[in-house]
């Protein structure tokens, strides 16, 4: 087994890409070594991660998109109530998949993530001060809720996906303006749902009805 890299910190779209590549190995990994890769004590890396999984080929593996989602939950809900360092069930640690679907996605990504980054920088820095945590937790709350119905169709939950990096992405780098680039997200994740709420029930009814 060849030996890792010394982690690097997460400071931008592409370091995340960087580290989940150098940080895991094997024909499979689990959302731990994930967790592990980008670091657990920083809510900002965390999200980050999860945003970039919701619009990832991860996605296609069946379930793989409420799994994020439930994660993204349990994360935003301990953003909410300020806890320090967050918490993942054992449960959800311990699912794997295939290493492959990670690499594909941070291959396709790269060079958008090199665009992206381009743009961020510290800016209206007071709208990710520790006091506005509870609010953007709030928020991810929301877009991860908004994930379980939109999951029903394909890329419905892209916009919700996308809120969560952007959120990850603000927080990590400093930059306000990308908190508000993820609340328009969000904003048209609700509208999709709204439209589309009519056939998630019908959807839900032939499931369980």
């Amino acid at each position: 087994m060849t030996e890792r890299v010394a982690r690097r910190p997460v400071n931008n779209l592409e370091s995340l890409m960087v580290s989940l590549c150098e940080q895991t190995e094997g024909e499979t990994v689990t959302v731990r070594n994930l967790l592990d890769a980008v670091g657990r004590r920083a809510y900002g890396p965390i999200l980050l991660l999860l945003g970039f999984l919701s619009v990832s080929p991860l996605t296609l593996i069946p379930g793989a998109t409420w799994l994020v989602a439930i994660v993204t939950l349990l994360i935003s809900i301990q953003i909410v109530f300020g806890k320090k360092f967050p918490w993942v069930p054992r449960r959800l640690l311990n699912f794997e998949f295939n290493r492959d679907h990670l690499v594909a996605g941070v291959d396709g990504g790269r060079k958008y993530a090199k665009m992206i980054d381009h743009y961020v920088k510290p800016r209206l820095t007071f709208l990710t001060a520790p006091i506005v945590a509870p609010l953007i937790g709030l928020i991810c709350v929301a877009a991860a809720l908004v994930t379980i119905p939109l999951g029903l169709f394909p890329f419905g939950p892209l916009l919700p996906g996308l809120t969560i990096l952007l959120f990850g992405l603000a927080l990590t780098a400093r930059d306000g303006v990308f908190l508000i680039l993820a609340a328009a997200a969000l904003t048209g994740a609700i509208i999709i749902l709204v439209r589309v709420l009519p056939r998630v029930i019908n959807v839900a009814q032939g499931l369980f009805g």
